[in-house]
């Protein structure tokens, strides 16, 4: 495909504001319908980006001729149904992390997929942020082997706010969300399936009606572990600081900052065309699309990752 790739995206929060920055330092693609669930506020933001079509359905903008691909930044409840939305009306996707909140569903994605061939793919944008990339390139050439993995996820939310402090119409979850992030990364970097899952969860909101605390360990085939600490309650400082602890090194990545164990800083800036993990992303999904593959991050490679979540579930509801 030589010609303009051309995208509608759904979803004019914060995320899909991140791809419509990163989708401006792309050339050869052009964003041609922003759907949004009120459509004054996605008119305001289609304005301010240029794109000329607007909608408050999902329809409109598959049945537009134009439209080759389609970025998915919707809530989590509709993805995967959307997804395949997506793939039915002949248009490759990309649904923002997580790809389901079940493994039925993220199973009949992944089945929808195959059957239609087109490039399907999920926003685990860790194994594309430079920081990894780095350790990942270390490891890909045997300079360093994961022992373990500390990974902390800290948030504060008591109501549903995005990350630009607007009000949500749906709840985020740790498991399915957050925790999707480090146990695919996990099995990523550590280049092994993971054998081995636990989880335990701390009190569940009266109102949200979600754990905001929760713990999970996690076992590679190859000997490898990692420990995740998550927390809707941790007042600062906020985000993902992951350890890798190896055989010859130590590695503590903040987004994409990286830093050895003497925390001396780490210069990542020439791992990869831009420092902006989402970019990075949205590259890897046209350049799939242009090349006739399918991407890092297809919705079959992280299939496992979300098998792992369902366990963990069960477990969780277990001893509820």
């Amino acid at each position: 495909m030589s010609k303009t790739i051309k995208v509608a995206l759904a979803g004019a929060g914060a995320f899909g504001i991140k791809h419509l920055d990163a989708i401006n330092n792309i050339d050869g693609v052009e964003v041609v319908s922003l759907v949004g669930r009120r459509f004054d506020a996605t008119k305001e933001v289609a304005d301010k980006y240029g794109i000329s079509h607007v909608a408050t359905d999902l329809a409109e903008s598959l049945a537009l001729p134009e439209v080759d691909a389609v970025i998915l930044c919707t809530p989590t409840q509709v993805h995967a149904a959307q997804a395949m939305q997506c793939l039915q009306a002949g248009k490759h996707v990309q649904v923002e992390i997580p790809l389901a909140d079940s493994l039925a569903d993220a199973e009949a994605v992944v089945a929808l997929q195959q059957q239609t061939g087109l490039v399907a793919m999920v926003g685990h944008t860790r194994r594309f942020n430079p920081s990894h990339q780095y350790v990942h390139n270390k490891i890909k050439a045997g300079e360093f082997n994961i022992q373990q993995m500390d990974v902390q996820t800290y948030f504060f939310r008591r109501t549903n706010m995005n990350a630009l402090g607007q009000a949500r119409s749906w709840t985020d979850h740790l498991l399915w969300h957050h925790a999707a992030h480090t146990v695919d990364l996990f099995a990523y970097q550590a280049g092994s399936p993971i054998v081995q899952a636990n989880a335990i969860q701390g009190p569940i909101h009266p109102e949200l009606g979600i754990a905001m605390d929760m713990s999970i360990q996690l076992k590679a085939a190859n000997g490898a572990i990692c420990t995740l600490s998550l927390s809707f309650n941790n007042d600062g400082p906020l985000g993902t600081f992951f350890r890798y602890i190896g055989d010859s090194a130590t590695y503590i990545a903040r987004y994409d900052d990286l830093v050895n164990g003497k925390e001396e800083k780490i210069d990542v800036s020439q791992v990869d065309v831009s420092m902006n993990g989402i970019e990075l992303q949205d590259r890897e999904f046209f350049a799939a699309i242009r090349e006739g593959r399918q991407p890092n991050a297809s919705v079959a490679s992280v299939l496992p990752c979300y098998q792992v979540l369902a366990k963990l579930e069960q477990q969780l509801n277990a001893h509820l």
